[in-house]
């Protein structure tokens, strides 16, 4: 059996040989995933076109300083690059900033977001959370590989690939609806997605990832925001977890992006039956 991760690396050019071989041979008998390799390979020509011109652009003098401890070697593109854009979009000074969120104890069972002064390096698994919005959030053939109707099997399946109890919040008291999700490749491991969408349309993202050196640039009980000319998220470390709520600009205000960082950081820090991950 093929699965995701190993697709993206047949798309991108990573497998041996033998292994690409075998791939191909697999997807001759399989024509669903030969869409989706196919699906990949698009995108990736369209983050290509859209971000070789950034690429090209020297970054402003004065943003320099403050890039310089994103600007680490990438291999040739592929879809680690894709996923490392965000950095770009910081050395072409579109990311804003990134503000830090407190989270202190307001009652029994509650959490408040206060102010934290100061800035923070972007971490790695926030830029990759905010270029995967930015690529599957305004598709309207594939935004997710199993859709919300078939929720159990999402987190049942994305659980087991992570290793770890895995749980799409409940955000319908906040206007948004579960539409499905998808696993990714992610910095050293598989990471998650899960997409919801309000009634006009609008859509978020929730990036979850597990890997050790996950959030290693942000500091563990905070919530810290970054934003660039389309896209603001509010991401997090909580243990050795981390998450990002992402969403368009023109689909949800910082305050109610705040609202359902907030509102998942609850529902995720409450207990969950550990047999999940082992379903």
């Amino acid at each position: 059996m093929i699965d995701d991760a190993e697709l993206h690396a047949f798309v991108d050019g990573q497998l041996d040989p033998a292994r690409r071989a075998a791939v191909e041979a697999w997807l001759v008998a399989n024509p669903e995933a030969a869409a989706r390799a196919a699906d990949y390979a698009a995108l990736n020509e369209q983050l290509r076109a859209h971000f070789e011109p950034v690429l090209a652009e020297a970054p402003p003098t004065r943003l320099r300083t403050k890039a310089a401890p994103l600007a680490r070697p990438r291999p040739a593109w592929s879809w680690a690059m894709a996923a490392s854009l965000a950095g770009v979009l910081v050395l072409g000074g579109a990311l804003g900033g990134a503000l830090g969120y407190g989270l202190r104890g307001a009652g029994p069972g509650e959490t408040q977001l206060a102010i934290a002064p100061g800035t923070a390096a972007v971490p790695g698994f926030a830029e990759r959370a905010v270029v995967a919005h930015t690529v599957f959030a305004p598709d309207q053939r594939r935004p997710v590989e199993v859709d919300g109707e078939h929720e159990e099997q999402l987190v049942r399946w994305l659980s087991k690939r992570l290793g770890a109890p895995m749980r799409a919040p409940q955000l319908q008291t906040l206007g948004y609806a579960l539409e499905g999700g998808r696993l990714l490749p992610g910095g050293q491991g598989p990471v998650a997605q899960f997409m919801y969408r309000d009634s006009q349309g609008g859509r978020l993202t929730l990036y979850v990832s597990n890997e050790a050196q996950a959030g290693a640039a942000a500091a563990g009980g905070e919530f810290r925001y970054l934003e660039d000319g389309a896209v603001r998220s509010f991401y997090w470390v909580d243990g050795t977890f981390a998450y990002a709520i992402t969403a368009g600009r023109d689909r949800a205000d910082r305050r109610v992006l705040g609202d359902v960082a907030h509102e998942v950081y609850r529902q995720l820090t409450q207990p969950v039956a550990a047999s999940a991950a082992s379903s």
